[in-house]
């Protein structure tokens, strides 16, 4: 089959959103199927995959998570490139990611000879994650245009995929959306990359943690992944022998002036950006992982997929996504309570038997989420789609 993949974001740049992608639309291409992403003008290309982009914006080059006034000019520019695609290319599908994919995908058809199925693949609910980017507030009027766009692209899409069951039940409570048209299918791991390994040496002379127990965060630097309550945590900890390595990006100034003003910069590494193909070697390192995000839209936790491939027991806040996840493997502490982050991290750091105990029981649960699988389980929504 000949998919056109929509995807409105700066492909490829180091996040969860992307991982889905890129990891999906490789599952699919091993599958034998031609997919073409049509994203923005900026971002990494990945070897392999057929990407194309909308002419360059000189002054947007932002690659964070995050609603932007620019995205209107970007999603128009996107319209019109994947306009140009599907004219000059037979597609059988549409594969729309996010609420502007499916958005720019509905209008696409309207302009089109050949309306295509469109399979919308969702990661959370436009309106509550713009309140939790406090991008807009409850109720405004701008919040009233975003609620009616996700109801008309839930509407017009001729199927939904969803990466929880939490958010596949706020679509039928919420948005009325018949059951038969969602389908529930987690984010994957690659396992052969994310795995339990030797701690590389080197890397650890590098990062001075020589003698340390380490705790891994992996993700955006921002509130609504909880990195103001993990500092808090560590603050509360406040222990020389535990060490956090802090992965990601953006406002990594802003974090490290925050834990000075804590008094905690002894006890953090922040790293920076990291390339996702370098992530695992990062994860060896850490004796258990930390995971505090907050919001609670139905957005999937793509993050605990790769620490459950790496054996690394996992310290969450008690809500339903990341109990979906992880099920009796994850630990958790109150949501949004850094006293009990900060106590939950510290008897799972030093209870030897119940991080052994974990590591092989999440390594062994990481093999039932594989992309292969979630690929063959799409490929099955394309081809119904197609017969009718």
């Amino acid at each position: 089959m000949n998919i056109l993949m929509i995807a409105p974001t700066p492909v490829f740049a180091d996040r969860g959103c992307h991982i889905r992608i890129i990891e999906e639309a490789g599952a699919l291409k091993k599958l034998g199927n031609n997919i073409t992403i049509c994203t923005y003008h900026h971002g990494r290309d990945i070897k392999g995959l057929n990407i194309k982009r909308t002419i360059k914006i000189p002054w947007y080059n932002k690659l964070e998570a995050g609603p932007s006034y620019n995205k209107f000019l970007l999603d128009f520019l996107l319209f019109l490139k994947t306009s140009k695609l599907i004219k000059t290319k037979k597609f059988d599908i549409i594969h729309a990611h996010l609420h502007e994919g499916a958005l720019i995908a509905a209008y696409v058809n309207k302009f089109s000879r050949n309306k295509l199925p469109i399979v919308f693949d969702i990661q959370g609910s436009l309106t509550k994650e713009s309140i939790e980017h406090k991008f807009t507030k409850r109720k405004g009027l701008f919040y009233k245009f975003l609620n009616k766009v996700e109801k008309y692209v839930n509407k017009v899409s001729d199927f939904i995929i969803v990466s929880s069951d939490s958010m596949a039940e706020m679509l039928k409570k919420e948005f009325k959306i018949n059951n038969k048209k969602i389908k529930v299918i987690s984010d994957g791991v690659n396992t052969d990359a994310f795995k339990p390994d030797v701690k590389n040496k080197d890397l650890i002379k590098k990062l001075k943690l020589q003698n340390k127990k380490i705790v891994v965060f992996t993700g955006l630097l921002n509130e609504y992944q909880g990195v103001d309550i993990l500092l808090k945590a560590i603050k509360e900890i406040g222990r020389k022998d535990i060490h956090f390595l802090i992965i990601g990006y953006p406002n990594i100034e802003y974090y490290g002036k925050m834990a000075e003003n804590l008094k905690i910069a002894q006890l953090v590494t922040f790293t920076g950006k990291i390339s996702y193909s370098d992530i695992p070697q990062y994860l060896s390192l850490a004796d258990i992982a930390v995971s505090p995000k907050l919001p609670r839209s139905g957005e999937a936790n793509l993050k605990l997929y790769t620490y459950m491939a790496a054996g690394l027991p996992t310290v969450v806040f008690d809500h339903s996504v990341n109990k979906e996840i992880l099920g009796n493997l994850g630990v958790y502490a109150k949501y949004n309570d850094y006293k009990s982050l900060a106590l939950k991290i510290t008897r799972l750091i030093d209870n030897s038997a119940l991080k052994n105990r974990l590591k092989k029981k999440l390594r062994k649960k990481a093999f039932e989420h594989s992309w292969e699988k979630s690929a063959k389980d799409i490929v099955k929504i394309y081809k119904k789609l197609l017969k009718k």
